[in-house]
């Protein structure tokens, strides 16, 4: 599969509080937080999804795979999903695993692997 996703019983503003302090237990921190839906509304388009994408980076691990291989920075920073489903709040992100794929680099798909499993274990903690 090519993403993570897990419903939570939190609104969308609480799920985005519990991401954030999770990250930081993993050295991760939010760059910027972009909120579709009104950024579509400033601009007269319809669009009434709360949908939040979240731009996440730990600058070790950055450093790390930048260094493997400069081709890695089209994919970070990591980006979170925070988003109405229906009546359903949903968090998830793209698997670091899915997107490296394309750089044929052993090291770096175990790099991948590690960070997309502290990732998962930040998402779960967090719904």
């Amino acid at each position: 599969m090519f993403d993570y996703t897990v419903e939570t019983d939190k609104s969308i503003n609480e799920a985005i509080q519990s991401l954030e302090s999770n990250l930081k237990d993993e050295q991760f921190g939010v760059l910027w937080q972009f909120d579709i839906k009104n950024k579509l509304q400033e601009k007269g388009l319809e669009f009434n999804t709360d949908y939040v994408v979240l731009e996440v980076c730990n600058p070790h691990e950055a450093q790390r795979v930048l260094n493997e291989n400069l081709l890695v920075g089209y994919f970070l920073p990591c980006k979170m999903l925070v988003y109405k489903d229906h009546e359903t709040t949903k968090i998830g992100m793209p698997k670091p695993t899915a997107l490296i794929k394309v750089v044929d680099n052993e090291e770096i798909q175990n790099l991948a692997k590690d960070i997309e499993d502290r990732l998962v274990n930040v998402i779960n903690k967090s719904k």
